[in-house]
C-alpha cells in the first residue's frame, strides 16, 4: 500500500480548536419602535388626478367595447347596400348593351376594334393613354386607324344616354362603357355560335352556352369598373391601321404592350371586320401560325372553351388593365 511522505510529517503549526456554530458577526442589542401616523381626513377622502383619469379611461373603454358591435353592423350593412347598388347598375348596363348590340349585330366587329383602339394608345414609358375614353373626341375618332368606327361610337353614345337617365349614382364613363360594350359584343359572338350549332334553336343554343361556355368568367371584367374619362385626345401615332399593317407591325405593337404572337392571334376578330382574312394574313408568320391554327380548331368544337378562355385573359389585360 502506497503511503504519502507528507502524511508522515507531524504538523508544525498548531490548529485552532474546532468551534461549532460560532457566530460570524458580533451580536448587538437594538430597539425597534413603531410610530403610528395619523392620516389627514381631508387627504384621505380626496380623489387624485390619476384616479380620475383611470376611471374615465375605463369608462370609455367599456363604452367602445359595448358599441363596437354596432359600428361593425352599420359598416357591413353599408357595404352590402353599396354592393347591391353596384350589381344592379351593372345589370342595367349589360341589359341595355345586350339589346342595343343584338339589334345592330353588324356593328360587333366595329365595337371590338373601337375598344381595342381606345386601349392600345397606352404608352409604357410615359404611363399615358390606355382605355380612357379618348376615342370619343372627334379629332381622334376621325383618324385613319379609326375609319368606319363612327357608327359603333354612336351606338355607345345612345346607350350611354339611356343608362345615365336611369342611374342613381351619376353618369357612366365612356372609358367603362366602351370596354363593357366590347365585352358584350364578344360574348354575343360565342352565344351566336352556340345557337348555330343547335340548328338555329335559340333556347337550345342558350342552354349549350350555359352548360359548356365560360359564362361566369365574364364577370372578371367588372373588377376595373369605375374609370374616369380623360379630357383630351391621346397622342397620334400610337395605333396601327390594322387593315394595312404588316404582321411585323402588329407584332411590334403587341410586344410594346407586353404581349406576344399568341395574344395577337386570339385578338384577330378585333383587328378588322373580316376575321378570316385577318387570320389568313397572320398565319403567314411562322410564330403566329400555330396559334391561329389552334384557335380555329377550338372554334370548331361544340363549346369553343379553349378559345373563349384565352380571349377572356387577353381582353382583361389588353382592354382593361392598361391605363
Amino acid at each position: 500500500m502506497a503511503v504519502s511522505f507528507l502524511s508522515t510529517v507531524p504538523s508544525f503549526l498548531p490548529l485552532p480548536p474546532a468551534t461549532l456554530n460560532a457566530p460570524k458577526y458580533p451580536i448587538l442589542s437594538v430597539k425597534i419602535q413603531c410610530n403610528k401616523i395619523e392620516a389627514d381626513a381631508a387627504t384621505e377622502n380626496r380623489f387624485h388626478r390619476r384616479d380620475i383619469l383611470n376611471c374615465v379611461g375605463a369608462t370609455i373603454g367599456v363604452e367602445m367595447l359595448r358599441s363596437s358591435g354596432t359600428f361593425v353592423q352599420v359598416a357591413e350593412a353599408a357595404d352590402l347596400i353599396q354592393r347591391r347598388q353596384r350589381s344592379e347598375f351593372l345589370s342595367s348596363i349589360k341589359d341595355t348593351l345586350f339589346k342595343a348590340i343584338k339589334e345592330n349585330r353588324e356593328l360587333i366587329p366595329s365595337l371590338q376594334t373601337l375598344a381595342l383602339n381606345d386601349a392600345v394608345t397606352y404608352d409604357k414609358a410615359s404611363k399615358s393613354g390606355g382605355p380612357n375614353g379618348s376615342i370619343r373626341f372627334s379629332s381622334e375618332i376621325s383618324r385613319p386607324e379609326n375609319k368606319g368606327l363612327a357608327a359603333a361610337l354612336n351606338l355607345i353614345e345612345q346607350a350611354k344616354k339611356e343608362i345615365d337617365s336611369n342611374s342613381k349614382g351619376g353618369p357612366i364613363s365612356y372609358a367603362d362603357l366602351i370596354q363593357l360594350a366590347a365585352q358584350s359584343a364578344t360574348k354575343q359572338t360565342f352565344l351566336a355560335a352556340a345557337i348555330r350549332k343547335c340548328g338555329g334553336n335559340e333556347e337550345k343554343g342558350n342552354l349549350l352556352y350555359t352548360a359548356y361556355g365560360s359564362n361566369g368568367q365574364w364577370g372578371l371584367f367588372e373588377r376595373n369598373f369605375g374609370r374616369t374619362d380623360t379630357e383630351e385626345p391621346d397622342p397620334e401615332g400610337r395605333v396601327p391601321q390594322w387593315d394595312k399593317a404588316s404582321v411585323q407591325e402588329s407584332k411590334a405593337k403587341f410586344s410594346a404592350l407586353g404581349f406576344g404572337p399568341r395574344q395577337l392571334a386570339v385578338m384577330s376578330a378585333f383587328l378588322g371586320p373580316d376575321q378570316i382574312a385577318t387570320e389568313t394574313l397572320l398565319a403567314a408568320d411562322p410564330e403566329v401560325f400555330p396559334w391561329v391554327q389552334k384557335y380555329q380548331r377550338s372554334r370548331e368544337t361544340v363549346s369553343e372553351t379553349d378559345y373563349e378562355m384565352i380571349i377572356h385573359d387577353v381582353l382583361r389585360n389588353v382592354l382593361h388593365n392598361r391605363r
